[in-house]
């Protein structure tokens, strides 16, 4: 089956998303309403293909959808579909989306063609009401090598470490540059459609930073890095709106970008995995704390609402009495 491989998101000026946001930002301030597309043009909200509810009583978004059932992880509560364009909100991909009800999956199996309903809100997102139309044939594809997860992301010999990013404000930033602070580090970009993936880890950042400024003693020596392995897309410019949707401190988070093949390194190391489809990206979840010494001390495979635990990590991460790893 050929996948539609342009996406009209791809197309789109980084300029006018970036006015898009400042005046979805305008709207959050003044009306409260937290809009979860920040970077998707207004008319995903209002031209979608709704099944359900009005939106602004359900506050529900629902899609109908086509695709075929590549795996399914039931102890995940996740299916992988490599789907169609779903008109009006994204394009053509193959990802893991979340069931509610995992007794759905049991009359699902590789191979299926199916049509289904993708349901996404302010938070979350998940799919249902699976109905099978075909089935075509799977080629079996060869599983590439697994990358081994670096024990200490910032070690002394890492050539990484000294390699100059580039932050939100077009500056030259290296992870040395946080020798002694404990940090979290997160990888993500900024098209990413779905409330409950990357803009959740971003969400995860935001409160957690919320967290730790307003508690008593808190460490001061802390930072916030998040990776865009989206770096054509993700310039400066953007990196610097989107983090101001999530009301970000430079002072203690920061949005990265750099050449592809510097990211596609980091992110190894960091045991992300990540590919292109159709303007958008399929990855994984890697959130990882390093303590104030340089030693990794805690790795959050998932999304999910982390705010609680990655500021208490942080805690504990900013008193580590052992010296930085020599350089």
């Amino acid at each position: 089956m050929r996948r539609e491989r342009k996406s009209a998101i791809s197309r789109r000026d980084p300029s006018r998303i970036i006015g898009v946001m400042k005046i979805m930002r305008l709207r959050e301030l003044f009306i409260g309403v937290c809009c979860f597309g920040l970077l998707i043009s207004p008319s995903v909200k209002s031209a979608g293909v709704f099944l359900s509810a009005n939106e602004s009583e359900t506050n529900v978004q629902t899609f109908a959808a086509n695709g075929v059932v590549r795996a399914i992880n039931t102890d995940a509560r996740t299916v992988l579909i490599q789907h169609g364009a779903i008109s009006n909100y994204m394009s053509a991909m193959t990802m893991p989306f979340k069931v509610k009800d995992t007794k759905a999956l049991a009359a699902l199996q590789a191979g299926d063609e199916i049509s289904f309903q993708l349901h996404v809100t302010e938070t979350e997102s998940w799919v249902d009401q699976f109905s099978k139309i075909g089935t075509v044939s799977l080629k079996e594809n060869k599983s590439p090598d697994q990358p081994v997860l670096e024990t200490q992301i910032v070690r002394a010999k890492n050539p990484l470490l000294e390699y100059k990013f580039t932050n939100e404000l077009g500056r030259a930033v290296s992870l040395s540059d946080f020798r002694g602070q404990a940090l979290a580090i997160t990888f993500f970009y900024t098209r990413c459609p779905l409330p409950d993936y990357c803009p959740r880890l971003s969400k995860n950042f935001q409160e957690a930073s919320q967290k730790l400024e307003s508690l008593p003693g808190a460490p001061a020596h802390w930072h916030f890095l998040s990776f865009s392995f989206d770096p054509e897309f993700d310039t400066p410019a953007v990196l610097k709106a989107y983090g101001e949707s999530y009301q970000y401190d430079p002072k203690h988070w920061s949005f990265l970008t750099g050449p592809p093949d510097k990211i596609a390194e980091l992110a190894r190391q960091s045991d992300v995995k990540y590919e292109s489809d159709g303007g958008l990206i399929n990855h994984n979840f890697r959130t990882l704390i390093v303590d104030a010494g340089g030693h990794l001390q805690m790795i959050f495979p998932t999304s999910g609402d982390l705010s609680d635990e990655i500021a208490a990590e942080i805690v504990k991460a900013a008193v580590v009495t052992n010296q930085p790893a020599p350089r």
